[in-house]
C-alpha cells in the first residue's frame, strides 16, 4: 500500500514542474529564436518555427493532464526530431538537449525507454551538429558534441539514481502500509476481545445480581417451606408461593437475558414503589423487619436499575452473612442526585478484604452511570452501604 499524495505534495510537485517549464522555455526553446531575432534567412524561419512547434507541443502534453491532446510518447517522438533538425540548422543543440533531457524521465513510461528515446534524441543532435559543420575531428570533439554526449552519460546515472530512490520509498511505503494494516487489524482484534471481555462482565453481573440471587431465594425458601410442612403449614404454603413468584421472575429475567423479551428488568411505576415490593418480599422472605423511608425521587430507567440491583445485592448479603435483626433503607435527593442508604446492625466485616463479587459488580455499575459506592463496616458493628447517582445517569 502506497502513500497517497497529500494537497501540500501536490502543490510542491505543481510548483517544481512550473519551475522545470519556465527553465526548459528560458534556456532551451528561447535561445534559439533571440539568436536569429536579426537574421532574416532561412535559419531563422526554422529556427523559430521549429522552437515555437515545439513549445505548442508540450502545450498539448501538459495543459490537459488527464486528457491530453498530444500522447507523451509523441511528444517525446517531436522533441527528438526537433533537436536533431535544429541541430543541423544551427550546427549547436547542446543546451536543448540537456535541459530536455527530465522531459524523457517523466513522459517515457520507464526508465529503459527513457535512457532509449534520450540516446535517440543525442544522436539526432549529434548527427545535426556534425553534418551541418562538415565532419573532422576537431569538430566532433567541439563542445556541443561533447556537452551532448557528456549530458546524455549524466542524464542517464541521475535518472537511473532517482529511479532507485523512488523504488526504495514505494518499498517503504508499502512496508509502512503493511505495518499500519496489520497494526489496524490488531487494533480491531483488541477491540473485539475488549467489546467481548466487557460483554461477559455485562452478564455475569447481571446474572449474580438477577438469577444467582433468585435461585439463592428459591433454596432458602425450599427449605424453609420443607421445614413447615408438618408443623406450620399456612407458612410453607407463604413460601412456596414465594418460590413460584420467584422462580416466574428468574425466567422473565433470563429471558431478557438472552434477549427473547423486551429488557424490562423493572416493574412499572416509580423507583420508591419498585424498591417497597421489593423490601416487602425481604420481610417476608426472612422475617427480618425493614424500616423504609423511600422519597419518590425522579430519575431515568438506568439510574432505577441502578438503584434496584445495589438494594437487590445489599438484601441478599445481609440474608447471608449478616445475621442482622434490623435493617434500615433510606432512598432520597442527594447533592448531585439521587443516593440510596442501607444499614443493618448485623455482626459487619472488614471491607478491605472483602473480593465479593457482588460488591464490585455493584461499583462498576454505579461507575458507568458516574456515580459511587461507599461501604462502611467494621467486625460487631454493623454495615452501611451508600449508592450516590446522578439523577440522569450520566457522570
Amino acid at each position: 500500500m502506497t502513500r497517497l499524495p497529500q494537497s501540500d505534495d501536490r502543490f510542491r510537485l505543481r510548483a517544481l514542474r512550473r519551475w522545470y517549464v519556465a527553465g526548459w522555455v528560458v534556456l532551451g526553446i528561447f535561445p534559439p529564436v533571440v539568436s536569429v531575432l536579426d537574421d532574416a534567412g532561412a535559419t531563422a524561419y526554422w529556427s523559430i518555427g521549429l522552437s515555437a512547434a515545439l513549445a505548442l507541443c508540450y502545450a498539448g502534453v501538459s495543459a490537459r493532464p488527464g486528457r491530453p491532446v498530444l500522447r507523451p510518447q509523441a511528444f517525446l517522438g517531436v522533441l527528438v526530431a526537433a533537436m536533431g533538425a535544429l541541430a543541423l540548422v544551427r550546427g549547436d543543440g547542446a543546451a536543448l538537449f540537456i535541459v530536455s533531457l527530465p522531459q524523457f524521465w517523466l513522459l517515457a513510461g520507464s526508465p529503459r525507454r527513457a535512457i532509449a528515446l534520450s540516446a535517440l534524441a543525442a544522436a539526432a543532435t549529434v548527427t545535426g551538429i556534425v553534418r551541418h559543420q562538415a565532419w573532422d575531428a576537431q569538430e566532433f570533439a567541439a563542445g556541443n558534441v561533447v556537452f551532448t554526449v557528456i549530458g546524455w552519460l549524466a542524464g542517464v546515472l541521475v535518472g537511473l539514481g532517482v529511479v532507485r530512490i523512488v523504488e526504495q520509498s514505494d518499498e517503504r511505503a508499502g512496508r509502512l502500509g503493511a505495518e499500519l494494516e496489520a497494526a489496524r487489524l490488531r487494533l480491531a482484534e483488541a477491540h473485539r476481545l475488549q467489546g467481548a471481555t466487557e460483554e461477559r462482565e455485562r452478564l455475569a453481573r447481571e446474572i449474580h445480581d438477577t438469577l444467582a440471587q433468585g435461585f439463592a431465594s428459591i433454596i432458602v425458601l425450599a427449605e424453609a417451606a420443607a421445614a413447615g410442612l408438618g408443623t406450620d403449614p399456612g407458612r410453607a404454603a407463604r413460601h412456596l408461593l414465594s418460590i413460584e413468584q420467584t422462580a416466574r421472575e428468574n425466567l422473565a429475567e433470563a429471558r431478557v437475558l438472552v434477549g427473547s423479551a423486551p429488557q424490562s428488568g423493572l416493574a412499572p411505576g416509580s423507583i420508591a414503589a419498585t424498591l417497597r415490593r421489593t423490601l416487602d418480599r425481604f420481610t417476608e422472605d426472612t422475617g427480618l423487619p425493614v424500616t423504609a423511608e423511600l422519597a419518590d425521587v425522579v430519575c431515568d430507567r438506568p439510574t432505577r436499575i441502578a438503584l434496584l440491583r445495589c438494594t437487590q445485592e445489599s438484601l441478599a448479603n445481609i440474608r447471608k452473612h449478616a445475621a442482622a435483626s434490623q435493617v434500615a433503607v433510606v432512598l432520597a435527593p442527594g447533592a448531585s442526585g439521587v443516593e440510596l442508604e442501607i444499614t443493618d446492625d448485623g455482626k459487619g466485616f472488614v471491607v478491605r478484604d472483602s473480593r465479593g463479587f457482588g460488591l464490585n459488580g455493584m461499583r462498576r455499575r454505579l461507575a458507568e452511570l458516574g456515580g459511587e459506592l461507599t461501604v462502611t463496616s467494621s467486625v460487631g458493628d454493623g454495615t452501611r452501604v451508600l449508592a450516590a447517582l446522578p439523577a440522569d445517569g450520566r457522570g
